[in-house]
C-alpha cells in the first residue's frame, strides 16, 4: 500500500511534465503511466478483479520493461490468479531489473508450490525476512499440507491466525486444509470467516462454492461461483469449477462457455481441455475427445478423472493395453473405486489375462449386491482358466436379482493390524476407517458400531465418519438408527453414494415419506443423476405414475443406450401399466433377451404377455422366472396366468405357496382369485 500511495502522489507530481518525457523515450515507454497502471493494479487486487490486475501490470511493464517494481506486482498477480510459471518468470525479471531479492523470497516459495514443488516451497519460504513472515507461513502451511502433513499445516496456520485474527487469506487457508482432510463442517467455517473478513478474496469464495457444491449439491453452488465471475469474469479457478458444476448438472451449452473463457483467461489451460474433453466423450464423439485430451499436454495425466477419461478412449479405440495401464494406476490411488475395478477387469479379460482380471474383480465380486456384469466377467474369466465349476456359480449370482444390501469394502490386513495403526494415528480418519471395516469383516458388529461412535464423536464435522457409522448400523438391521446417521453425514455432504444410502435406511426402517424427499432433493440439485432418475422411475411404477415413469425412463434410454436389461424391463412394466402393451411386449422381449436367465427380465416379459392377452405364453415364460427365483411376486404372477389359461390347480398351487410366504403382500387379491377359480 506504500508502494500505491507513493505511485499515485508521483503521478500527480509528473504530469506536467510527461508529454515532454515522452518524446525523449522509445515508442511505447512512458515512466508516468507505469506509475499510474502499478496504482491501479494494486488496486484492483485489493479489489478482488485479479484478472484487472495483471492486465494493469502488463501494461505498466510496456510502459516502462526496465521497472522491477512492475515485474513484481505482475508476478503477485500471477500468484493470486494460481500461475505460478509465469509468476516466477516475472520474479526473474524484476530481480534483473533491480528489485530486492529480500522481498521476494515468499514469492518464489508461493511460485514454485503452485507449480507442484512444495519441500523448495518450504525451504524458500524459510529464508522470508520477518516482515513478511504470515505470507511465507501460510505457503509453507499449504506446503506441508500436501506433503501430507496436515496436523502441522494446520498448526502453522493457527499461529498466524494468533497473531493476526483478521488474515482472510490465512482463514481460507485453513479452510483448503481442513477440507482435503475431510473435515467438511470446520472448513466450511473457516471459508465462511475468511469471506466475511474479505468478500474480495476470490479464493475463500471460490472455496465456498465447493463447499456448497458438496453439502448441498450442483444447482446450489451456481450462485456462489456466479458470485465470484462478477468480482473477476476470468478468475481462471472459478471457471472450472463452475464449468464442471454446469455439466454435471446437465447445462452443456454454459458449461462451454465457461471452458472457453477458461481458456481466454488461462491460455492452453489442461484443465478446460479436459473439461471439454469430457463434454466431447458424452456427446459420442470420442475422436474429437482424444484430440482435446491430447492438448492437456500431458499436465493432468495423472488425475482419476484423467485416467478414467483417457483409459476409456484408448478401450474404445482398442489400445487395451493403454487402457489398462491408465486404470491400472486408477485403482492403483483408488482401490475402492468400483467402476475403475469393473473396466480395469474387462480390459484385463479383453487382453486374455483372466487371472489378472479375477484379481482385480475380486473386491467387487464378493460384495452381497455385486452387479450382474461384474459377476459376469468373473465367471467368463473363470471360464479362460478352465474352472467351469466356478464360472457357473458366478453366472448363476449373475442371473438372480441382488440378494443383499451394499457394505463397505474389506479390509486386507489383520485386525491387530488395523488396531495398531488406528491407534498409533489417533487423528487419521483412514485409519480409523479401516479398524471400523475390520471389526465389521469379522463379524464383530457391536465392536463396529462401538468404533464407529468413537470415530464420529472426535470428528463430528467428517462425512466419512457419519457414513461408517451408518454402515456398521445397518450392518445390524438398526436402520432408523442408521438413517441418523446417514442423515447427518448428508448435512456435511450429500453426494449420491450418501443418498443412496439415506433413501435405502429410511425406506427400511419404515419411513417412505422421509426417503422420497430426500430421492427429491437430492434431484433438484443434481437432476443428471443417473441412480437417482433411475430409482425414482421405480417408485413411480409402483405408485401407477405410468406416464412420468415413460418420460424418466426413456430419457435415461436416450443416455445410456439399449443394452441395459433392468432399464428395459422397467419401462416394459410401466408401458403396460399406461395400456401400450404392444410397445411392453417388445421392451419386456429384448430385456429378455439380454439376460435369458434373470427371473427379473422373465418375469417382465411373462407379465407384459399376459397383459397382452397371452395367458398361456406368458405362463410358459414365468415357469421359468418361478424356477429361477421361487418368490412370492413371481408365484403370484404365474398363478394369474395360470387361472386366465384355464389351469386352475396349477394357480391355486401357486397362490397357495405364495400365502405361505410372510414377505407376500397382495393377500386380498390372491384370495379373491382363489375364490373364483
Amino acid at each position: 500500500m506504500r508502494q500505491l500511495l507513493v505511485a499515485l502522489c508521483g503521478v500527480a507530481l509528473v504530469g506536467g511534465v510527461a508529454a515532454g518525457v515522452a518524446r525523449l523515450l522509445p515508442a511505447g515507454e512512458d515512466p508516468a503511466m507505469a506509475r499510474v497502471y502499478v496504482a491501479r493494479s494494486l488496486v484492483t487486487l485489493k479489489n478482488g478483479n485479479w484478472s484487472a490486475a495483471r492486465r494493469n501490470a502488463q501494461q505498466a511493464i510496456a510502459s516502462d520493461p526496465d521497472w522491477g517494481l512492475a515485474h513484481a506486482v505482475l508476478a503477485r498477480a500471477f500468484l493470486a490468479l494460481g500461475d505460478g510459471v509465469g509468476a516466477e518468470a516475472e520474479l526473474d525479471r524484476a530481480r534483473a531489473a533491480g528489485f530486492d531479492a529480500n522481498r521476494a523470497h515468499q514469492l518464489y516459495a508461493h511460485a514454485w508450490l503452485l507449480q507442484g514443488d512444495p519441500a523448495r516451497a518450504i525451504a524458500e519460504a524459510g529464508k522470508t525476512p520477518a516482515r513478511y513472515g504470515a505470507y511465507a507461513m501460510r505457503v509453507a502451511a499449504r506446503a506441508l499440507a500436501a506433503q501430507g502433513q496436515v496436523a502441522d499445516a494446520q498448526d502453522a496456520l493457527r499461529q498466524v491466525l494468533a497473531v493476526d485474527p483478521r488474515n482472510s487469506f490465512a482463514w481460507g487457508d485453513l479452510a483448503r486444509v481442513r477440507f482435503s482432510a475431510g473435515d467438511v463442517r470446520a472448513a466450511g467455517d473457516a471459508a465462511a470467516r475468511a469471506v466475511a473478513i474479505d468478500p474480495a478474496n476470490l479464493e475463500a469464495q471460490t472455496l465456498r462454492g465447493e463447499l456448497v457444491r458438496s453439502q448441498y449439491g450442483l444447482v446450489a453452488a451456481l450462485p456462489w461461483f456466479e458470485a465470484v465471475l462478477q468480482r473477476d469474469a476470468f478468475y481462471h479457478p472459478a471457471l472450472i469449477e463452475y464449468a464442471a458444476t454446469l455439466g454435471d448438472a446437465g447445462r452443456y451449452a454454459d458449461m462451454l462457455d465457461a471452458t472457453r473463457r477458461a481458456l481466454a483467461a488461462r491460455p492452453g489451460s489442461a484443465q478446460a481441455y479436459y473439461l471439454q474433453a469430457v463434454m466431447a466423450a458424452r456427446a459420442g464423439r470420442n475422436e474429437l475427445a482424444r484430440g482435446l485430451l491430447a492438448r492437456t499436454a500431458g499436465q493432468i495425466d495423472g488425475l482419476p478423472g484423467a485416467l478414467l477419461l483417457g483409459g476409456t478412449l484408448d478401450y474404445a479405440a482398442g489400445g487395451y493395453e493403454q487402457a489398462i495401464g491408465k486404470w491400472r494406476e486408477l485403482v492403483g490411488r483408488q482401490p475402492m473405486n468400483v467402476t475403475a475395478r469393473r473396466l480395469l477387469g474387462a480390459a484385463l479379460l479383453r487382453s486374455g489375462d483372466a487371472r489378472g482380471a479375477l484379481d482385480v474383480l475380486r473386491p467387487v465380486a464378493l460384495r452381497a449386491d455385486a452387479d450382474s456384469y461384474t459377476l459376469t466377467l468373473v465367471a467368463r474369466a473363470f471360464e479362460r482358466t478352465g474352472e467351469r465349476d466356478w464360472a457357473a456359480r458366478f453366472l448363476d449370482r449373475a442371473a438372480m436379482p441382488q440378494a443383499g444390501g451394499s457394505t463397505p469394502f474389506g479390509a486386507e490386513d489383520s485386525l491387530p493390524v488395523l488396531q495398531s495403526v488406528a491407534a498409533a494415528s489417533p487423528g487419521d480418519p483412514v485409519a480409523a476407517l479401516g479398524y471400523v471395516r475390520g471389526l465389521v469383516d469379522k463379524g464383530d458388529r457391536t465392536g463396529a458400531v462401538s468404533a464407529a461412535k468413537s470415530l464420529a464423536a472426535r470428528m463430528p464435522g467428517a462425512p466419512a465418519a457419519w457414513a461408517a457409522l451408518g454402515d456398521t448400523l445397518a450392518a445390524g438391521g438398526r436402520f432408523a438408527e442408521a438413517a441418523g446417521a446417514y442423515r447427518r453425514a448428508a448435512d456435511l455432504r450429500f453426494d449420491e453414494a450418501i443418498m443412496l444410502r439415506l433413501v435405502d435406511a429410511s425406506d427400511r426402517a419404515g419411513d417412505r415419506a422421509g426417503a422420497a424427499n430426500t430421492l427429491a432433493l437430492y434431484l433438484s440439485q443434481n437432476p443428471q443423476s443417473i441412480a437417482a432418475l433411475r430409482l425414482s422411475a421405480h417408485w413411480m411404477i409402483a405408485a401407477g405414475q405410468w406416464s412420468e415413469a415413460i418420460e424418466r425412463l426413456e430419457g435415461l434410454r436416450a443416455r445410456i443406450g439399449d443394452r441395459d436389461a433392468t432399464l428395459l424391463a422397467e419401462l416394459a412394466a410401466a408401458y403396460g401399466g399406461d395400456g401400450d402393451d404392444a410397445v411392453a411386449v417388445r421392451y419386456a422381449r429384448a430385456a429378455n433377451d439380454l439376460a435369458p436367465m434373470n427371473p427379473g427380465t422373465a418375469d417382465a416379459y411373462g407379465w407384459a404377455l399376459y397383459g397382452a392377452g397371452k395367458p398361456a405364453a406368458a405362463a410358459e415364460i414365468l415357469q421359468k422366472a418361478v424356477a429361477i427365483a421361487p418368490v412370492p411376486a413371481l408365484r403370484w404372477h404365474l398363478a394369474q396366468a395360470y387361472a386366465d389359461a384355464g389351469a386352475k390347480a396349477a394357480a391355486r398351487a401357486q397362490i397357495a405357496l405364495a400365502m405361505a410366504d410372510p414377505r407376500f403382500g397382495d393377500r386380498a387379491a390372491a384370495k379373491a382369485v382363489l375364490a373364483a377359480l
